[in-house]
């Protein structure tokens, strides 16, 4: 008997095209390649939410038209890449344009409606962006205005986040913009919305684009074994070591503490060592010097060795 996570499953899954490239969505794929953020914690219907949006506006996520982003246990949000919304309305048959700037309380305490984002800073005030978008077949535009203090995108902590605090006019411009074009092509936009009108700092979303087959290959892809030591390099690294007053005595007999502590300080273990860790291993043994008191102590003892217990 099926049951309704199967049924969910199999409905969330679309087939469809985009410029003439074949998009396949499955949760499979939306989960492995698709989520910014918690993967894990995608629910079964926010996935079909962001598959239909998809299909519905031929969004190709894989080069990032759209988003779905999901932090913690709070509901996902489906967000559209920052570039979709002009591309669609300069290649859209019936728009006729579009006009977009911000709204400021000049030096003359005038609200002005002014193109493009620029205003001083430190002696006007920004207060809203506007937009208008035409269409051929209409006689008159769509026209938006909307308030700043009601889309700044603020951080946990309650404070601007770097968009907001870094761009603002540049923000509040595309917020108007995106509405003036989804309420004069609802065909073209509906269920679609810019990272700037929830609050997303886009420089967090990833703009690589994502190839399905190049991630499998990838993921396929067997790390190489490391290759041993060879006996060459051992016996090398044991008579480089006696010059070096790191070895002590001969054969299996011979006291090597001294030279495994000097190759456990670089991260290698001596009895366990890979061919290119004997390589490192051995230039590091060739640039090795004793230290002066080290060679003191060791002439001191020879000296007491070879006088023995006569007085002098």
């Amino acid at each position: 008997m099926r049951n309704d996570s199967n049924d969910l499953m199999e409905m969330s899954q679309a087939a469809y095209e985009v410029n003439g490239e074949k998009i396949k969505l499955s949760p499979i794929i939306v989960k492995k390649y698709l989520v910014s953020g918690d993967a894990n914690k995608v629910t079964d219907q926010e996935v079909m939410m962001f598959i239909k949006l998809c299909q519905y506006q031929k969004l190709n996520p894989f080069l990032r038209e759209a988003y779905l982003i999901k932090y913690g246990n709070s509901p996902a949000t489906l967000v559209t890449g920052k570039d979709t919304f002009t591309k669609r309305a300069a290649n859209s048959k019936v728009s006729n344009g579009y006009e977009a700037g911000v709204i400021v309380l000049n030096l003359n305490k005038v609200i002005e409606f002014r193109n493009g984002t620029f205003y001083m800073h430190d002696e006007e005030e920004l207060l809203g962006g506007w937009a208008k978008a035409y269409r051929k077949d209409k006689e008159h535009p769509v026209e938006i205005s909307v308030n700043l203090n009601e889309y700044e995108g603020k951080k946990k902590d309650g404070t601007l986040n770097a968009n907001w605090t870094q761009r603002p006019g540049t923000m509040i411009r595309k917020v108007a913009l995106v509405q003036a074009l989804r309420e004069a092509f609802p065909e073209d936009f509906e269920g679609m919305y810019s990272p700037e009108e929830i609050g997303v700092e886009d420089h967090h979303l990833d703009t690589k684009k994502i190839s399905i087959k190049e991630e499998i290959k990838k993921a396929n892809e067997v790390e190489p074994i490391p290759q041993p030591a060879q006996k060459e390099q051992k016996e090398y690294i044991f008579s480089l070591g006696k010059t070096k007053g790191l070895v002590e005595g001969e054969g299996k007999g011979a006291d090597i503490s001294k030279l495994k502590e000097f190759t456990l300080q670089f991260g290698y273990n001596l009895s366990n060592l890979t061919y290119e860790e004997a390589n490192d291993l051995l230039n590091k043994l060739e640039k090795y010097e004793l230290k002066k008191e080290e060679t003191v102590i060791e002439v001191e003892a020879e000296t007491i060795e070879q006088l023995g217990d006569e007085p002098f």
